[in-house]
């Protein structure tokens, strides 16, 4: 599937993902109509408008996910559709209506603006490794056949409960639809996404990914066993599942685990002038790894590029420059009560 003058749609492009995976796109020369829900916010539009090629293969289209049909001008006429967009609201007061709801009918939505269309040969969903192994019991490897356990998730309330609920009913439904309506989906599972970025804010992922950095212990949780894949790496193997006549069914994207004393000791190393904690409840050295198995992607011909320490040096050196993470000084002083808060965590984000 050759790139020259096909037009392809990104939803959610002004977000972590959607934007780097824009920017790719450009340079395989691809023109992309890029949805967001508000292409006359400057603030979050610019970094897409700055792209190279931007002036001359990049349009954007209003469009939101609680919107009926708003994709539908987006999409007619493209050959491809790229699904990055998801209401993440970790404190919404009705998750059910707020993000359960338009997950769901988002993913249809845009599904059924494919079928209208009569254009679109592929349609890649970015779902969520929080579909594959949110389970009472931990497994020690996790592959394309594992879904998560929505009884345990609703039973335990964790945190972001809604967002793996809405993702894993999402993906579901959206293979069932695809199922009865002949379109071919491919759904990419990433597992933390780290890296470099372009948006101007700091992504949710990364105060997940660097909380031993900047000290946000209610983060660490999530990473006691964790799984990463670089952002770059994450965005080339949505062209190519895209471009890969062979590519079916789900696909897992994860490139390296471990575990957040490991992930600790990298950053201690990296950056000695930051407080890295040393101690983590209930994680030491014997702390085993949790794998999420992308054989299939690389059977296919896909190659990670990047490392751990790439990930995490890309993600830190651009903080660094857009200003989102305090310097070491200022990060110490707010572990211990003092100043100011040490990084951006929104607790609403919708790409």
């Amino acid at each position: 599937m050759g790139s020259e003058s096909q037009i392809v749609c990104v939803t959610g492009a002004s977000g972590f993902i959607g934007s780097w995976l824009v920017m790719r796109l450009l340079e395989h020369g691809y023109t992309v109509r890029a949805t967001v829900r508000d292409p006359d916010n400057q603030k979050k539009v610019k970094h897409l408008l700055d792209l190279p090629k931007a002036n001359t293969h990049l349009t954007l289209w209003k469009a939101d996910l609680s919107e009926e049909g708003s994709f539908d001008a987006a999409i007619n006429g493209c050959c491809g559709v790229f699904h990055v967009a998801t209401p993440m609201d970790f404190e919404s007061k009705d998750p059910e209506n707020e993000v359960i709801k338009p997950t769901i009918n988002g993913v249809l939505d845009i599904m059924k603006a494919c079928i209208k269309a009569k254009t679109v040969k592929k349609l890649i969903f970015t779902s969520s490794a929080g579909t594959v192994n949110v389970e009472e019991h931990q497994g020690t490897v996790y592959d394309e056949s594992n879904w998560s356990d929505l009884e345990f998730v609703y039973a335990k309330k964790m945190t972001g409960w809604m967002y793996f609920v809405s993702k894993t009913l999402a993906e579901q439904a959206a293979w069932k639809f695809a199922k009865e309506n002949n379109l071919d989906l491919i759904t990419i599972i990433p597992t933390l996404v780290i890296g470099p970025f372009l948006m101007p804010s700091m992504p949710p992922s990364l105060i997940t990914g660097l909380s031993p950095l900047t000290g946000n212990e209610a983060h660490y949780g999530i990473i006691r066993q964790g799984q990463f894949v670089h952002l770059d790496d994450l965005c080339m193997s949505h062209i190519f599942l895209f471009e890969n006549p062979k590519a079916e069914g789900r696909y897992i994207c994860s490139s390296h685990e471990a575990t957040i004393v490991e992930l600790a000791k990298m950053l201690r190393e990296k950056y000695p002038d930051y407080n890295i904690p040393t101690d983590f409840k209930d994680a030491d050295e014997n702390l085993g790894n949790v794998v999420f198995n992308s054989k299939k992607l690389l059977d296919l011909g896909f190659q990670f590029k990047y490392s751990l320490e790439d990930m995490f040096v890309g993600a830190v050196e651009t903080c660094h420059e857009k200003g989102l993470i305090a310097p070491p000084t200022k990060i110490e002083n707010a572990i211990n009560g003092d100043t100011i808060a040490c990084i951006e965590t929104p607790t609403s984000v919708k790409c």
